[in-house]
């Protein structure tokens, strides 16, 4: 294998520049062993913005993190608001998690910003993802960084930027920051000397005021008065949750917590986990151990930067099973809906929001209690960029997707895992205090609304090949979609790069009216669907399928759940996925 031309003149381009001698040596050794797959994947292009930010393997190149990438991010960030408020004083904030490299990273992240007279709110320790975009409408930021990969493995770190209402930047920002980023053609145009005098700490005074303002959207601190001592075991997965998420259960009322002391401590290796990703059953093993021990209501896990949440609980067999993020959005629009019902709340002016690939399930619930709901792209910035469009005109009850990221309230622009573990836990009280529990409020739910099952199948292609085949994958889907899946004719294609939705049967068009992204769904006279998607942050295809059947009574609930299961299969197999 031979290096293409344009990557050896980027790497090139790192040999002779102003880098430093460790970078240099790194590719050097890279190309006297010949290691030309490493080095393609490391150096055939500059890392992008995409759904989720900035987020890579760490080490040497221009499609990896290090400390040039992150400068480089900042400098065109740093051009893009010097442009967009001229002559203001811009401000930003600055947080991590606890991954390798991160406050590091964070710290090359503020030199440039302080360097580019910009003023710096930096957090002094690490911090949850929702407290940096509580931060920068709190303080009145244009922008605000947080460096961070959220779930993914340890070899990988990220940068997420924020605008000036507290949530991921969209279009046309999102392609302004990235041409200012593009523009960059040398790194000697990166300021990295940093004005300490630009730079202010922060910490322990946001904490206190963001944990305040939850504190004060609780529904139903009666039923807590009443449960208070609710068992719950939470995990932090070594990450930033062990900062804000107790503190918020004890300001709730919640006075029986108990942590998972192996896996409470910050670390970027995670040494407990394969990934730090409560997604994973393998990830909340020490956590269900620790509930069985105690017999506890509620097991709550949050990933490393405290944006998401794994939940379990146990069922009428008396054994912890896991929830999935369509479950637990499910229930929780379903808990807040019907507690806001049972306060008179509900007026006609609020919302609720999910994504075009988290559970219809949502949908029905809203439809039925009469309140509006919104669907929205993939990636909390839509929800965050919908809830600015309606501030002031209605109220955001709660909203989520099915990648276990749910927002309640309109204090943050981002999924936020605290918010999410202080209300998880007073549905549970508040379930508890009716005599019942939260597996048998999802039962409950299934019988009125139907039994919904989602299922995502994710498909790792990795590198540049991976790229081109999960192109080529895409590109067969929508030029050939299938004629049936699972038994059931397929009726509607929703293609959201094209921006149609197709009645297969008729042949008619009509117009899709969000925003373009390489997204197809696949709808079928039955109702199932499946949404084939390649993610905007790892090198996966996935394919999200979904199922639901009415469910008779609770009794029947085992045999219908399998049913659905062996669609899902059917399904799956139909795409060759």
């Amino acid at each position: 294998m031979q290096l293409e031309a344009a990557t050896l003149d980027t790497i090139n381009q790192w040999l002779n520049g102003n880098y430093d001698t460790k970078t240099k040596e790194e590719i050097q050794q890279l190309l006297d062993n010949e290691a030309f797959t490493e080095l393609t994947d490391s150096f055939y292009r500059s890392l992008e913005f995409g759904t989720g930010g900035l987020r890579g393997i760490m080490g040497a190149g221009s499609n990896r993190i290090n400390k040039y990438t992150i400068g480089t991010a900042t400098q065109g960030l740093c051009n893009y608001l010097l442009k967009k408020y001229p002559g203001e004083k811009v401000k930003v904030a600055i947080a991590h998690d606890s991954r390798n490299n991160s406050d590091y990273f964070a710290g090359i992240t503020a030199d440039v910003f302080s360097a580019n007279g910009i003023h710096v709110y930096f957090f002094k320790a690490l911090r949850p993802t929702p407290e940096l975009s509580f931060a920068v409408r709190e303080l009145g930021c244009k922008s605000g960084v947080m460096l961070t990969a959220s779930h993914n493995p340890k070899e990988y770190n990220g940068y997420k930027a924020y605008g000036a209402d507290g949530g991921q930047f969209t279009a046309p920002d999102d392609t302004m920051v990235m041409d200012e980023v593009a523009k960059i053609s040398s790194i000697d145009e990166v300021k990295f000397d940093r004005i300490e005098a630009n730079v202010e700490l922060i910490g322990e005074e946001i904490d206190q005021l963001y944990l305040d303002k939850i504190t004060e959207l609780s529904v139903s601190p009666e039923a807590i008065a009443r449960q208070k001592d609710l068992k719950i075991v939470y995990s932090p997965i070594h990450g930033t949750g062990i900062t804000l998420v107790p503190q918020a259960l004890a300001q709730f009322g919640f006075t029986n917590l108990t942590l998972v002391e192996e896996q409470s401590k910050p670390d970027g290796n995670f040494p407990t986990v394969v990934y730090p990703n409560p997604e994973e059953k393998e990830a909340l093993t020490l956590a269900l151990k620790k509930a069985e021990e105690i017999d506890a209501d509620l097991v709550l896990a949050t990933d490393p930067d405290a944006d998401r949440v794994g939940i379990a609980v146990k069922n009428n067999d008396g054994q912890f099973v896991l929830l999935n993020g369509n479950q637990t959005g499910s229930l929780l629009i379903n808990y807040l809906l019907s507690a806001w019902e049972e306060k008179g709340k509900l007026t006609g002016d609020q919302y609720i929001v999910k994504t075009i690939v988290t559970s219809n399930l949502i949908e029905e619930i809203a439809k039925k209690k009469n309140v509006t709901f919104y669907n929205t792209l993939t990636g909390f910035k839509w929800i965050g960029q919908l809830m600015t469009n309606l501030q002031g005109k209605k109220t955001f009850i709660g909203g989520g997707e099915e990648s276990y990221g749910y927002l309640i309230g309109e204090l943050v622009r981002d999924k936020d895992a605290v918010v999410s573990c202080a209300f998880i836990s007073e549905m549970t009280a508040f379930y508890k205090d009716k005599g019942s529990s939260l597996y048998n409020a999802m039962l409950d739910m299934y019988v009125e609304y139907g039994l919904y099952k989602e299922e995502l199948v994710s498909i790792t292609k990795k590198g540049k090949t991976g790229a081109e085949e999960i192109k080529a994958m895409m590109e067969k889907f929508r030029n050939n979609p299938p004629a049936t899946l699972g038994g059931a004719q397929v009726a509607t294609l929703k293609d959201y790069e094209l921006g149609t939705e197709t009645d297969l049967i008729s042949g008619e068009k009509k117009k899709l009216e969000l925003p373009k992204s390489d997204v197809l769904q696949f709808i079928t006279a039955d109702g199932s669907i499946v949404s084939a998607r390649p993610s905007g942050t790892e090198p996966k295809i996935k394919f999200y399928c979904s199922v639901n059947a009415p469910l008779k009574d609770k009794a029947s609930f085992k045999e219908t759940d399998a049913r659905l299961s062996e669609k899902v299969k059917a399904i799956m197999n139909d795409l060759e996925a």
